[in-house]
């Protein structure tokens, strides 16, 4: 039994057991920033590109520039700034612009984006072949290398990573753990793998438009792609490799070959060529491999180091290239709903919005429910059957293999449905009962914050996997495997309920044992990992208009 067993057995338990170290402040005067700087780094302005009409999104036959940069700014690009009232703790600070949060289609632990996006483009693209990283503030690629190093790439990726070997351009996902470990310490572990899942999820949903596959590959040598990205591996995790399909990119689709490696134009010398030996048995000269000459310069003036965090990332990173059976999680597939006798949900209606529209319209509620207008049956039936459709889609998961999370509704205040506790069927689109009667009191009491009344949300939807069955099947790495499974239906909630118009909030600080025990769960490796609140907002909220200021 690996480290990520310990690990996961303390995020469950830390309701009742505070992780060390429990007596922690944040230094917010010294808090990183929210994003990556490369202050020598050349900045290249992506296009600022219109939402096309719904009839016009259809299959394409590969990514273009426009259509990357709509991907990136929908997802982590700065979409409006967000200075609504509200009753989350951090409203005082939010008109002072030093503090100010700013709207973006992805979902993210505490508000604060930690993953670091970096495109490894090939030939045939639009730009000069390199490696470059997302700016989001800028909505820009800073350029860190030029030279073709998708070879290197694919070269970590290894034997068996399918059609993923045979692209030309990549998007590669790393964590850098202190931007969210100044706040959330040893725990910021479990919220940043949420936070990769959430990230590759908007990008899932919006390509679907477009007929185009979002396929993240998690097992890779870890190692290689850090010294590539020029990072520290105790200091930022390379959680995924995303290959994309690129319009009229040679070798690229499923089934070409790959494209050759090309030694990297500006990758600096680290290795000078040895000279010839004279020797009858000549010593092989080391091959260079590329790394970024510019490399991210922090603003904090004292980084800690959390002992649960190293653990836990160099358990996860520890055999990373291991990819494990295609069949290899069927062991820890979600068990079958059980419950009373099923209560038929009417069928899903078509979302009102575009998914682009939905991603720039998504936000937390954060207090501002409204039990006097109870949630129609039909939004929360979409909700529950887009979230039980949602999967990581890593190389791990074979394709029509079961899923690996279920689903539980408390209902307060749902047209049509009695309140209690459910258990979602998504085979019958079904419910079935768990708990009879009212959860608002449960549910308040095992809330740790103050910035909900759960009671006032229609519904709170809980997603649960099997953690340690999981592990069991693929090792620690499968810790991040969980960690984003539930990000990505976390990222699935908040965009439908965007879509029809409704509020919506995902929150970690509950009591996940107390979930366990009044679901019937004990006894179970289930683990309820996420609580996603689902209602009415109030009418006529105040707001900023960012735009017209």
């Amino acid at each position: 039994m690996g480290y990520a067993h310990v690990y996961a057995h303390e995020i469950m338990h830390r309701g009742r057991v505070p992780m060390e170290p429990a007596d922690f402040v944040p230094d917010w005067a010294d808090r990183p920033r929210k994003a990556k700087f490369h202050p020598d780094a050349e900045t290249l302005p992506l296009p600022q590109t219109p939402e096309p009409p719904e009839q016009a999104a259809g299959a394409v036959r590969g990514f273009t520039l426009p259509l990357l940069s709509g991907m990136l700014r929908d997802s982590y690009g700065l979409t409006g700034r967000r200075l609504a009232v509200q009753a989350n703790t951090d409203l005082a600070a939010l008109p002072h612009y030093t503090h100010a949060n700013w709207s973006r289609g992805t979902a993210s632990g505490g508000g604060l984006y930690p993953v670091s996006v970096h495109w490894a483009a090939g030939p045939g693209g639009p730009l000069t072949p390199g490696l470059y990283h997302y700016a989001p503030h800028q909505h820009g690629l800073r350029r860190l290398l030029a030279g073709d190093v998708t070879g290197e790439v694919r070269s970590a990726l290894g034997p068996g990573a399918g059609a993923a070997a045979a692209a030309t351009h990549y998007l590669v996902l790393g964590v850098k753990y202190w931007q969210n470990a100044f706040k959330y310490n040893s725990f910021s572990f479990h919220a940043v793998s949420m936070d990769v899942g959430a990230l590759v999820q908007t990008w899932r949903l919006w390509a679907a438009r477009y007929g185009l596959r979002i396929d993240p590959v998690l097992w890779f040598d870890e190692e290689r792609l850090a010294r590539l990205l020029g990072v520290a591996p105790e200091e930022e995790g390379i959680f995924a490799v995303v290959p994309l399909t690129w319009d009229g990119a040679p070798g690229s689709g499923a089934g070409a070959a790959p494209a050759p490696a090309v030694t990297p134009a500006a990758a600096p010398a680290a290795i000078p060529a040895a000279p010839p030996n004279p020797s009858p048995n000549p010593t092989p000269t080391p091959v260079a491999t590329p790394a970024v000459r510019h490399r991210d310069v922090e603003r904090s003036r004292r980084v800690l180091v959390f002992e649960t965090l190293l653990r836990i990332h160099e358990a996860t990173a520890g055999r990373a290239a291991d990819r494990p059976a295609p069949d290899a999680l069927d062991a820890a597939a979600a068990f079958p709903p059980r419950g009373g006798d099923p209560l038929p949900l009417p069928a899903p209606p078509a979302p009102p919005v575009t998914t682009g529209r939905a991603l720039r319209e998504r936000r937390s509620s954060f207090g501002r429910f409204d039990a006097s207008r109870p949630l129609a049956a039909g939004p929360f039936a979409a909700a529950l059957a887009d979230c039980a459709a949602t999967a990581y889609g890593t190389e791990a998961e074979r394709p029509g293999g079961p899923p690996l999370t279920s689903l539980y509704a408390f209902v307060n205040h749902v047209e049509g449905i009695a309140p209690g506790a459910y258990a979602y069927d998504p085979a019958a689109h079904t419910l079935r009962l768990r708990v009879p009667g009212p959860p608002g009191s449960f549910l308040q009491r095992n809330y740790f914050l103050s910035n909900y009344n759960l009671e006032q949300a229609g519904a709170v939807i809980v997603p649960t996997v099997r953690t340690t069955a999981v592990l069991d099947a693929v090792g620690d790495r499968g810790y991040r495997l969980v960690g984003a499974t539930i990000g990505a239906v976390a990222q699935t909630f908040y965009t439908t309920a965007a879509a029809f118009g409704l509020g919506a909030g995902v929150a970690l600080g509950f009591d996940n044992i107390s979930y366990r025990e009044e679901l019937g769960l004990t006894g179970t490796d289930e683990a309820p990992l996420l609580i996603m609140l689902l209602g009415h907002d109030r009418p006529r909220p105040a707001d900023f208009r960012h735009e017209i200021a």
